[in-house]
């Protein structure tokens, strides 16, 4: 019974940890996608990450360009970190660095494409029940996937009505994820357990 509790609430904290590495990604790909800094939801999330984001600041500098590089690094180190405390607290003793290292970035492949997921779900659902919706959220949602639809768009335009390059994305995320995160989740090993939310 202790033990099942124990690994239940290991389950647990991975879980928030997962969430808060959605977190710090969300913030990197909303730099990325240059959406609207002062909207509150933008806001909302600089604010939640920023305590752990900060000590990176210092010494990876500011935001360059569309890259923050700081938040990047506190994620693989947020995730790197969590992975040997689990590991070691669950009884599986000290993983391979390697394995560490691909896991953490396995965790952030799969946060990253699982926001695009979701954000373009939002966007196609926005689209039929509310195309000028001007709420805060549907903008960022916008802002966000804008980057990676424009290139799709330009290869397969719309037909009439039908906006085919979501369905396209969908499917691209799918493989990303089958392939690239599929391939590094096994390649970490006992790491790759703690890559997904």
């Amino acid at each position: 019974m202790g033990s099942q509790l124990g690994s239940a609430g290991l389950l647990l904290v991975n879980t928030l940890i997962n969430i808060y590495i959605f977190l710090l990604m969300l913030r990197f790909l909303l730099q990325a996608s240059r959406a609207d800094y002062y909207n509150p939801i933008s806001q909302s999330v600089v604010k939640i990450t920023q305590p752990a984001v900060r000590p990176f600041q210092s010494f990876l500098g500011p935001v360059m360009g569309r890259f923050d590089l700081a938040t990047l690094a506190t994620a693989l180190v947020i995730k790197a970190i969590s992975i040997i405390v689990i590991l070691q607290v669950a009884g599986f003793g000290m993983a391979p660095i390697a394995g560490v290292a691909i896991g953490s970035l396995a965790a952030i492949a799969n946060a990253i494409l699982k926001i695009y997921f979701f954000a373009l779900i939002v966007m196609i659902i926005l689209s039929w029940v509310a195309p000028q919706a001007s709420h805060p959220g549907a903008l960022l949602v916008m802002q966000l996937v804008e980057p990676i639809m424009a290139p799709v768009r330009k290869v397969i335009p719309p037909l009439g009505m039908i906006d085919l390059s979501p369905i396209v994305v969908f499917i691209a995320i799918s493989l990303i994820d089958g392939i690239v995160v599929g391939s590094l989740t096994r390649a970490a090993g006992i790491a790759g357990a703690l890559v997904g939310l």
